[in-house]
């Protein structure tokens, strides 16, 4: 199972820049729906495309690995 460390991302950025990080901000920077983000946050198993992994590492200036984690079954 993939899971999506979007939340942990946001909470880096918002520690980094000293300021809240709300999903509407993610979505509208990304333009990824915010439903969409939001079953990343909150979903096991979500599916997402691999355009949007490549916006949200784009937004939080990061790598894949810091944005989706493998765990076994």
């Amino acid at each position: 199972m993939l899971r999506f460390k979007v939340r942990e991302m946001m909470i880096n950025k918002e520690f980094i820049e000293e300021r809240k990080i709300l999903i509407t901000e993610v979505a509208e920077s990304t333009g990824i729906h915010r439903m969409t983000l939001s079953k990343m946050i909150n979903k096991k198993g979500c599916n997402s495309t691999t355009d949007n992994l490549d916006k949200l590492c784009l937004f939080f200036k990061c790598e894949i690995q810091d944005i989706v984690e493998y765990i076994p079954d």
